[in-house]
C-alpha cells in the first residue's frame, strides 16, 4: 500500500481538497472518496464551535454544528473521522488555531489508539492565532496566552513529533481580508519572527537545535489572479524567508532555511456572477504557485468553482483534484529548470515586493512586532482600507471582474440551472443529533477521570510547564472540546480584537460619477435628519461564531462614509446582544452578516427578539453565502432585504438601506 503524501515518481506536490462537514462518520466517507479519486493528502475543515472551543450542546454553538467543516467534539469523533485510514501512513493537515493543541492532542491520542507511535506522525496544524485576530476570527485567548499555546505545541513537537509542522503561517486570509502581495508577505514574516522570539524566549530549544524549529516551520499561503506578480510574490517569500533565518536566527544549513508553503488558491476573487468562470480562475492561480520551479509549492488545495454559493459537493471537489492532476501528469511542467531565471521582468518585480515587504516588516518590529501590531489595531486597519481601496475599484469599474463589472451578459450556466442541488446543503437536524451523541459521550466516560484530566490542565496552565502531554491525557479521558477550553477560559480569560473599522481612513473616490453618487446619499440622509431630528443609525451585527468580518466591516465603512450614524461591535454577537444594542443606541436598522450557513438559524432568531423587545419596527437586513430558496424563506420571516457576493455595488446598498429607512419613518 502506497503511504499518502510520500511522492512517488515524479509526484510534484501534495494534492488536497479542504474539507468536511455534518458528522465525523460523513467527513469519515468523503475523505475515503477522495482518497480513492488520488488526493493524496488530508486537509481537514472543522467547524466553527470546534475551532472557537464550544461543544454542540452550547448555546453559541447554535445553527452552527458541522456547517463550514467537521464537529470533533472528543475523542470518539476523532477515531470516526479517521476510521480505517492509517495514520502512520497519512499527511494530514488540520486547519485550526485558537485549539490547536486541543485537536492534536486528539490526533496523537487517536494515532496511541491505533497502535500508532506518534513520532511517525507527518501534517500539519495551522496553529497561526495572529491571522486569526486579524481576518478569520476564531481566537479565544488574549495574544500572550495564543503565544504560550503556539509555543507549547512547536516545542512539544520538535523532538516528539519530528515529522509534524507545528505551524503554518498564514498569509492566506491575509490576502482574503484584503492584504496587497506587500502586506502578505510583511505581516507573514512579521508574524514568524515573532513566533520564533516566542519558542527562543521560552529556552526549550538549546540554540545549537534552534535550525530544527525553523525547518519545521511552514507556509500557508494565497494566490491571487494576477498571475506575474503573485508568481513574484513567492519568489520574494523565498529570498525573504533565507534572510530572517540567515541573519536573524543564525541558521546556518540551507535545507533548514528552506521556504516551505501550501498553497489554497484565492477565494476571495470566486464570484457569484458567472461561477463557471471560477475555475478559470483557480487553473490561472495555480499555474503561479507551479511554473516557478524555485518557488513552487509542496502542497496544494484548490477551492471549488462554487463555493461563492455555498458548500460544494463531491463532485466540485473532483473537478478542483483533477485539474491538479492534469497539470502534474499530462504537462510537461515537471521537466524543466525553473523557467524565469534571467526574467528581467520577474527579476525587478521580485525585487520591488523584496523591498517594500521588508520596509513594512521594519515598521510593524519599530512598533513592538505582529502582537503589539494586532493589539494596537494597526495591522487590522491597514488590512480594512485595502479591502476598501480594492472594493471601490471594483464598484468603479477601474479593476475588471469578469461577469461582474463587466461582460456581465451571457449565456445561462447550466451548471446553476437548479440552484438548490449545485451545492451541498448540511442537514439541520446535525445539530440535534450532534448534541444527542455528545451527551451518550458523557454518560459513558469515567466522571473522576474527566474531573482530574481538567484539574491537571487548569494546574499547568498556571505554570509554565508545556500543556500537550496534560492535553493528551485529557484527550485519552474523554475531555471535550469544551471543557478543555473553558477551563483555559477560567484561566486566561478571553479577548476581542480590534475591529479596525474607527481609525480606517477611505480615499474619496476618483471618479467624478462615483463621487457624485456619495454626495446625493449624504444629501438625502442629512434630508432625513431634519426630518426626524437626529441622524440615521445603523447597528452592523456579526451573530453567531462566524469570525469572516470582511463584509461586515466594509458596510460599516461605507455606511459612515455616505452618513449613518453606525454601531460595529465585532464579531461573535449573540442575537440577545443585538436586540440589547439596538435598544440602548436607538437604531433605525440593523444589518446581519453571516458567512457561515446558519442564516437560516440566527436571523430569524434576531426578528423574533426584537418583536418581543417591542421593536418588531425596526428593519432587518441579511447579507452572506445565502442560496436564493434561503432567502426567500428569510423575506418570509420579515426580513427587509437580503444581499449576497452579487451585490458588490455597496453604493447601491446604501441607497436600499436609507431608502428603508425612509419608509419606516413615514409610517410612524
Amino acid at each position: 500500500m502506497a503511504e499518502y503524501g510520500k511522492p512517488e515518481r515524479d509526484r510534484p506536490w501534495i494534492m488536497r481538497t479542504y474539507s468536511g462537514h455534518s458528522t465525523a462518520t460523513a467527513s469519515n466517507e468523503l475523505y475515503r472518496t477522495n482518497l480513492a479519486k488520488g488526493q493524496t493528502g488530508l486537509s481537514v475543515a472543522f467547524d466553527l464551535p470546534t475551532q472557537t472551543g464550544y461543544d454542540p450542546d452550547s448555546a453559541l454553538a447554535r445553527g452552527e454544528v458541522g456547517k463550514v467543516g467537521v464537529p470533533v467534539s472528543h475523542i470518539g469523533d476523532m477515531r470516526a473521522l479517521f476510521d480505517g485510514l492509517p495514520l502512520d501512513q497519512m499527511n494530514t493537515s488540520m486547519t485550526i488555531n485558537a485549539t490547536a493543541v486541543w485537536l492534536l492532542s486528539l490526533y496523537i491520542a487517536t494515532a496511541e489508539d491505533q497502535g500508532v507511535d506518534h513520532h511517525v506522525l507527518r501534517g500539519t496544524t495551522q496553529n497561526d492565532i495572529i491571522k486569526e485576530y486579524l481576518s478569520r476570527g476564531t481566537h479565544i485567548f488574549p495574544p500572550a496566552a495564543s503565544m504560550r499555546l503556539i509555543t507549547d505545541l512547536i516545542t512539544y513537537t520538535v523532538d516528539e513529533v519530528p515529522k509534524w509542522n507545528p505551524i503554518n503561517i498564514c498569509s492566506y486570509h491575509l490576502q482574503e481580508a484584503g492584504a496587497t502581495p506587500t502586506q502578505e508577505l510583511a505581516y507573514a514574516l512579521a508574524t514568524a519572527i515573532g513566533v520564533l522570539d516566542a519558542v527562543k524566549a521560552t529556552g526549550r530549544v538549546p540554540d545549537e537545535e534552534f535550525g530544527k524549529v525553523v525547518a519545521r516551520m511552514s507556509f500557508f499561503v494565497n494566490a491571487g489572479i494576477r498571475f506575474v506578480e503573485e508568481l513574484c510574490k513567492m519568489r520574494a517569500f523565498v529570498e525573504l524567508w533565507d534572510r530572517v533565518t540567515r541573519e536573524r536566527y543564525g541558521v546556518t544549513d540551507a535545507k533548514q532555511r528552506r521556504f516551505r508553503y501550501g498553497i489554497q488558491v484565492n477565494s476571495l476573487g470566486l464570484t457569484e456572477q458567472q461561477p463557471e468562470n471560477n475555475m478559470i480562475r483557480i487553473v490561472l492561480e495555480m499555474l503561479a504557485v507551479t511554473l516557478s520551479k524555485d518557488a513552487r509549492a509542496r502542497a496544494i488545495q484548490l477551492p471549488a468553482w462554487n463555493e461563492a454559493l455555498g458548500l460544494p459537493r463531491p463532485w466540485d471537489q473532483q473537478w478542483s483534484l483533477r485539474a491538479q492532476q492534469i497539470l502534474a501528469y499530462e504537462t510537461d511542467l515537471l521537466e524543466y529548470d525553473d523557467l524565469f531565471n534571467g526574467s528581467a521582468v520577474v527579476e525587478a518585480k521580485t525585487q520591488q515586493l523584496v523591498d517594500s515587504a521588508w520596509a513594512e516588516v521594519q515598521e510593524v518590529l519599530k512598533r513592538g512586532g505582529a502582537v503589539q501590531g494586532v493589539e494596537t489595531g494597526y495591522i487590522k486597519q491597514k488590512l480594512v482600507e485595502s479591502n476598501a481601496a480594492r472594493l471601490r475599484a471594483i464598484e468603479a469599474g477601474e479593476q475588471v471582474v469578469v461577469g461582474v463589472n463587466k461582460y456581465v451578459e451571457g449565456a445561462p450556466s447550466p451548471l446553476t440551472e437548479n440552484l438548490d442541488e449545485a451545492i451541498l446543503t448540511v442537514d439541520p437536524e446535525v445539530d440535534a443529533r450532534q448534541r444527542a451523541a455528545l451527551a451518550r459521550w458523557k454518560e459513558s466516560r469515567d466522571d473522576a477521570a474527566v474531573d482530574a484530566a481538567l484539574a491537571e490542565i487548569e494546574r499547568v496552565a498556571r505554570t509554565d510547564e508545556n500543556l500537550m502531554s496534560a492535553s493528551i491525557a485529557a484527550a485519552h479521558a474523554g475531555v471535550t472540546t469544551g471543557e478543555w477550553a473553558n477551563t483555559l477560559r477560567q484561566v486566561w480569560g478571553e479577548y476581542r480584537a480590534p475591529t479596525g473599522v474607527a481609525g480606517a481612513s477611505v480615499k474619496a473616490s476618483r471618479s467624478g460619477a462615483a463621487a457624485e453618487k456619495i454626495a446625493g446619499l449624504r444629501k438625502r440622509l442629512d434630508a432625513l435628519e431634519s426630518q426626524m431630528g437626529r441622524r440615521a443609525k445603523l447597528l452592523v451585527g456579526k451573530p453567531g461564531l462566524d469570525g469572516h468580518s470582511n463584509g461586515a466591516e466594509q458596510i460599516a465603512i461605507k455606511a459612515r462614509d455616505v452618513g449613518f450614524d453606525v454601531v460595529y461591535e465585532g464579531i461573535r454577537v449573540s442575537p440577545e446582544q443585538i436586540v440589547a444594542s439596538a435598544l440602548e443606541e436607538g437604531v433605525h436598522l440593523i444589518g446581519l452578516s453571516i458567512l457561515s450557513g446558519s442564516h437560516l438559524a440566527l436571523v430569524p432568531e434576531v426578528v423574533q427578539r426584537l418583536r418581543d423587545a417591542g421593536l418588531g419596527d425596526i428593519p432587518v437586513v441579511a447579507g452572506g453565502i445565502i442560496p436564493e430558496a434561503d432567502a426567500e424563506r428569510l423575506r418570509a420571516e420579515g426580513v427587509a432585504a437580503v444581499y449576497t457576493p452579487k451585490d458588490f455595488e455597496l453604493d447601491n446598498i446604501m441607497s436600499d438601506l436609507i431608502d428603508l429607512v425612509d419608509r419606516q419613518h413615514a409610517a410612524e
